[in-house]
């Protein structure tokens, strides 16, 4: 069947081959662990880091006879999700067996959701900067699936181990269409789904940990064709990886179709240490994993009344918040979408903005404040300068108590010391001098020294910035800026 797309070529993501431009065609399996105590079927933990196979009850294990029951939690955590990604939510759905073989797999099979899954068609967007625009990632379905344990090969040259305590925790696998076309879309695509379910509280997004990781799917075409022969790179855990993964695998691609050979659909691993990706099997299709309903579990429903009890309680998205900072605090599109990036620092940044001049506390949190925390490897919620703290060191700014330059020292002491802003600066001799006659003072002094100069500011008026700067020097930065400039000028007749 040949597959085309309506989506318009985009130029500046074409890949110059040998024998003319290529394009990416992507679609990513992300699969996020569910927010939950409790795993999918049982009640074992799913606290990450304990001991291997700590938290393994006889339904993990797969004991004969035990029985799945589910956990209604992790039910209405898929729905949230399915909420905040627009989509469908689908009132009734089955779970089925997904039978193959792997140690780390005690039952033989997985339970997961294959034809009628609990979420369906939804959409996330992308903002690609001014020349590329919005671009929509259409959601093809999210179904819930309980996870694999783990295999361990690097203890013992000669054995192999296997750790049970992720055996049955819940996942939910997200399944985009193939809508995305550069490494970049990718990329921003993983981080956007991982910040949407951060804002919901229904992932926790620690791709290190394993609470995310992606499939991607990449095949390449000639620019608005067909649909090319797809490979899956499996269990990616980085947004920079997934980015290299998919620039190595187009590549790869291309290279054997312009030596006139086929691309095999097959499943590939992404070496970060050698930035290749290499072949792990050929790529099973659905009828390879021989689904039928799971026999244990009857269908699962529930009542439109549910949803839209749970719709009712969903935080604001980071959509809707950066369209509200903007329209709110009148900061720019740029500022907006850094501060909503995380849930955490957009309620920083409201709690210092409100009230005050919504640009410059913009300013001071994502310059100052975020580059102080990134340089020292912290964040925003262990700031040494609280909301409060770093919206006082503001007040004293727009009052005319500080000045820009005094404001900065201001701050390093606060973040190494602590303390209320105004007494430091009362206590340290901090305050700008407003007072216009000791001013006025200081520049006759600085015009007296310096007479050639004065005499050349009229046929050059740039000169007044060296002015500035002997006043501000002599007043060891405290002179009020303003009142330095207007006195100035009236000093030197411009």
């Amino acid at each position: 069947m040949t597959i085309l797309d309506t989506r318009t070529p985009i130029p500046d993501y074409f890949i110059a081959g040998a024998t003319g431009d290529w394009e990416m065609v992507i679609g990513l399996e992300v699969h996020a662990q569910v927010t939950s105590r409790s795993k999918l079927f049982s009640a074992s933990s799913t606290q990450f880091g304990e001991p291997p196979n700590a938290n393994v009850s006889f339904i993990d294990a797969a004991m004969p006879g035990m029985l799945p029951v589910i956990n209604e939690e992790c039910v209405h955590q898929a729905i949230r999700t399915g909420l905040g990604l627009k989509a469908k939510i689908n009132t009734r759905s089955l779970f089925d067996r997904k039978n193959y073989f792997y140690p780390d797999l005690p039952q033989g099979y997985q339970i997961s959701q294959f034809k009628d899954p609990i979420v369906g068609e939804g959409e996330v967007h992308l903002d690609m900067g001014e020349k590329i625009g919005i671009v929509t990632v259409g959601i093809e379905r999210l179904h819930l699936e309980q996870d694999a344990g783990k295999s361990i090969h690097d203890l013992d040259p000669s054995m192999s181990f296997v750790d049970l305590n992720r055996s049955g925790v819940a996942l939910m696998e997200i399944v985009s269409k193939p809508d995305i076309r550069s490494s970049a879309e990718a990329r921003a695509y993983i981080t956007k789904l991982r910040t949407i379910l951060r804002y919901l509280g229904t992932c926790d997004g620690n791709m290190e940990q394993g609470s995310l990781r992606a499939d991607i799917n990449v095949s390449v075409r000639r620019p608005g064709g067909e649909f090319g022969t797809r490979c899956e790179i499996k269990n990616v855990n980085s947004v920079r990886f997934a980015g290299q993964a998919i620039e190595y695998e187009a590549r790869r691609q291309i290279d054997i179709l312009e030596d006139g050979g086929e691309v095999i659909q097959q499943t590939r691993l992404f070496d970060p240490k050698s930035g290749e990706t290499r072949a792990m099997r050929s790529k099973e299709e659905a009828h390879d994993y021989r689904y039928f309903p799971d026999p244990d579990l009857l269908p699962l429903e529930f009542d439109q009344a549910l949803v839209d009890r749970l719709a009712a309680d969903l935080p604001e998205l980071p959509d809707e918040k950066q369209a509200r900072l903007i329209r709110d605090y009148g900061i720019t599109t740029y500022d907006a979408s850094v501060l909503v990036a995380d849930r955490a620092s957009a309620d920083f940044y409201e709690s210092v903005a409100k009230g005050r001049d919504g640009k410059l506390a913009a300013n001071w949190v994502i310059n100052d404040l975020f580059g102080r925390l990134a340089k020292e490897g912290l964040d925003v919620t262990n700031s040494p300068v609280s909301a409060e703290q770093l919206g006082r060191i503001i007040d004293l700014i727009v009052g005319g108590d500080i000045s820009g330059k005094i404001a900065k020292e201001l701050f390093e002491i606060v973040w190494s010391e602590g303390g209320d802003p105004a007494e430091i600066v009362e206590s340290r001799g901090m305050k700008q001098v407003s007072d216009t006659g000791a001013i006025e003072k200081i520049v006759d002094e600085i015009i007296a020294a310096n007479p050639e100069q004065a005499a050349k500011v009229k046929d050059k008026p740039s000169m007044i910035g060296w002015f500035v700067g002997q006043v501000m020097k002599a007043s060891q930065g405290k002179a009020n800026p303003k009142a330095v400039n207007e006195i100035l000028r009236a000093k030197l007749g411009l």
